[in-house]
């Protein structure tokens, strides 16, 4: 089916008015963060006065940067001390010259090429202590020979900490460790148990008309007839152990 001549002229007109539109997008392009930071710079540059948050978002959209972002741009440009912030009164202010973006940079770049210097050195080190401790450490049949003896011990040495693994219950480092633990453990125990009869005698003394109920009390904690002082069993000579 063939096109009229009309609907030949509507597809023409059609394609232009795509690319007008493609054209007009393409200029609308919004702008990146480092493009936005330098269209602000430009604003502190230019007049080289100090502003309100307010005064830049009014300012900012004749940039290109629109008054929602500016806020943030500034204080991206404050925090790499490309502009700089004060508050006086109960207002804050940011202002920027040529000439202190250019200390700033100075100033940076004398601290990275200070860093490189250093690190140049460090590596020079390196490399030279390097070239040191291969001395002496090329490979040769004497160098091998005292490798695989090195070898042998420390696989030897490993068979002995086993071995020594396997007697360790009667240790008498061991039994002596666990003899002064248990002493300890002892006078702790008798300490806590002269306390409790401490605070027996105390409530006995200050509650005498609660004794029936002071009674029952202990008996429900635990505290019966036989609760008395731990007696600590003579230990194993260490000798005996060791035998």
């Amino acid at each position: 089916m063939e096109l009229s001549s009309l609907s030949v002229c509507e597809i023409v007109m059609n394609c232009n008015l795509v690319g007008v539109l493609c054209l007009v997008q393409s200029k609308k392009r919004g702008l990146s963060l480092e493009e936005k930071r330098e269209k602000m710079l430009q604003i502190f540059y230019e007049s080289q006065d100090f502003f309100l948050l307010k005064e830049l978002e009014k300012m900012g959209p004749k940039k290109g940067v629109i008054a929602q972002s500016v806020k943030d741009v500034v204080q991206s440009l404050v925090d790499d001390d490309l502009v700089s912030r004060d508050k006086i009164g109960t207002s804050v202010y940011f202002w920027s010259l040529p000439s202190c973006a250019g200390n700033q940079l100075r100033s940076v770049y004398r601290k990275l090429d200070s860093d490189l210097q250093s690190s140049k050195n460090r590596h020079a080190q390196l490399v030279d202590q390097c070239q040191e401790l291969k001395k002496g450490r090329e490979e040769s049949d004497e160098r091998e020979k005292a490798v695989a003896d090195l070898e042998a011990v420390e696989q030897n040495h490993n068979e002995l900490q086993i071995e020594i693994a396997k007697y360790r219950d009667n240790d008498p480092a061991a039994f002596e460790a666990m003899r002064e633990a248990i002493e300890v453990a002892h006078a702790s125990a008798n300490r806590w148990t002269d306390n409790i009869f401490t605070l027996r005698q105390w409530c006995s003394n200050n509650f005498p008309e609660a004794k029936e109920q002071l009674e029952n009390l202990y008996k429900e904690v635990g505290l019966t007839d036989d609760f008395d002082y731990l007696e600590l069993v003579a230990p194993v000579p260490l000798k005996a152990v060791a035998d």
